[in-house]
């Protein structure tokens, strides 16, 4: 058992669903994650990302799929999983009528840590998220930060080998969203691997190894930062700077059969588009904007970085499905 422990993958996924009554929350996605990642699942709100959490914490059962922690499959072996199994819920709930250190050491006591061990686990605990300094204080005058980076201390106790996060950085304040990453950081350099899932792609680019990208229940992209890029390197946003209001100009650049999502910024005379075409068809439309008269000041390109992929998750969702069908 050790031996598939230390050799599995920390976490994998096949070909997992998770239905609501006539409602699909997740939909077929399959993944793979290596020990020691930091592994950031981003998407909108209601993408799929808290479902299949709760599928990997035990709490629900998949409509179907496969679903394997350390190569334990969590629905046969559901106790032996958790025993792995570190989860903090989107804003995790701390009682107001104990200590910092009651509340931790009730958490160690539900773990089955011996209490010679327990002060030492929880000054531990304490000392990676920046709170040893409250563990006499109540837990009803921490701040918000505060209880979320208490509630990350709880669920680090029992040194878990994967870590799911859900939304973990909610409410927290520059100093705590630090010591957030100074934490996950720490913990994948021990060989833990960690989950973290957000809706703000700028909470996970600085600490994240890999990112799994979700909307709608599908997985659009997974991989390093780099590899997510590669996959959308074609989709580029042009930028168009007008030297006056010229209201013809969206319309033409609206037309253009590889100019998708147009948006023109009246006050500002700034037009933008997705564009998938090369240099050429970026020359052809220049030309043909400035020779119905716009008044073009500047013409730039930007290529895609994944916070605007995540800004066009549904779209590029529709995009993937549609052509599944017509290939299907």
């Amino acid at each position: 058992m050790s031996e598939t422990l230390a050799t599995a993958p920390a976490v994998q996924i096949r070909d997992l669903r998770v239905d609501y009554g006539d409602q699909v929350a997740v939909d077929g996605i399959s993944l793979e994650i290596p020990p020691g990642e930091i592994f950031g699942l981003v998407g909108p709100n209601g993408a799929g990302k808290t479902s299949t959490f709760k599928v990997l914490a035990t709490l629900m059962d998949p409509t179907y799929g496969e679903v394997s922690l350390c190569g334990l499959d969590v629905a046969e072996k559901t106790e032996r999983a958790r025993s792995l199994l570190g989860y903090m819920p989107d804003l995790a709930p701390v009682p107001t009528d104990l200590k910092v250190w009651e509340f931790l050491d009730l958490f160690a006591a539900s773990h089955g840590l011996a209490s010679r061990a327990r002060e030492s686990k929880i000054d531990d605990a304490l000392d990676h998220v920046q709170l040893s300094d409250r563990r006499e204080d109540q837990c009803k005058n921490l701040s918000r930060g505060m209880k979320q980076r208490l509630a990350l201390a709880k669920t680090m106790l029992h040194e878990p080998r994967v870590m799911l996060l859900d939304e973990p950085a909610s409410g927290m304040d520059p100093v705590s969203r630090a010591a957030l990453r100074s934490t996950l950081q720490e913990l994948a350099r021990r060989g833990t691997t960690v989950l973290v899932s957000s809706h703000i792609l700028s909470e996970l680019s600085a600490m994240c190894t890999s990112v799994g990208i979700m909307s709608k229940g599908h997985l659009v992209a997974s991989g390093t930062i780099d590899d997510v890029l590669s996959q959308f390197s074609g989709q580029k946003t042009l930028s168009i700077q007008l030297l006056a209001h010229w209201p013809q100009a969206e319309e033409i650049f609206s037309r253009h059969p590889q100019v998708h999502e147009v948006t023109y910024d009246a006050d500002s005379r700034c037009l933008r588009g997705r564009f998938e075409g090369d240099e050429k068809a970026q020359v052809a439309l220049l030309a043909e904007l400035v020779s119905e008269g716009c008044p073009v000041q500047t013409f730039s390109e930007k290529t895609r970085d994944i916070e605007s992929i995540i800004l066009d998750l549904e779209s590029l969702t529709d995009t993937k499905t549609t052509s599944a069908e017509n290939h299907g």
